[in-house]
């Protein structure tokens, strides 16, 4: 089975920091970013996520540790 990528299947061009919902489907529990092999996301937009990720951690909207 292949996965394809979310974010192309949906024609979302930009992953915006400030879509918590989003960005949370894409954390595991404990607050880490999930794997491509897991997510089956692109390159491309797995690297665009994870900058939103770790932006959305600067500001505030997502913790970075859950305990």
């Amino acid at each position: 089975m292949t996965k394809h990528c979310f974010f192309t299947k949906n024609q979302i061009n930009h992953i915006d920091y400030k879509d918590v919902e989003l960005i949370k489907q894409f954390m595991n529990s404990y607050g880490r970013m999930k794997t491509r092999r897991y997510t089956g996301v692109c390159g491309k937009h797995q690297r665009e996520l994870a900058a939103a990720i770790k932006y959305a951690r600067f500001m505030g909207l997502v913790p970075f540790i859950i305990r």
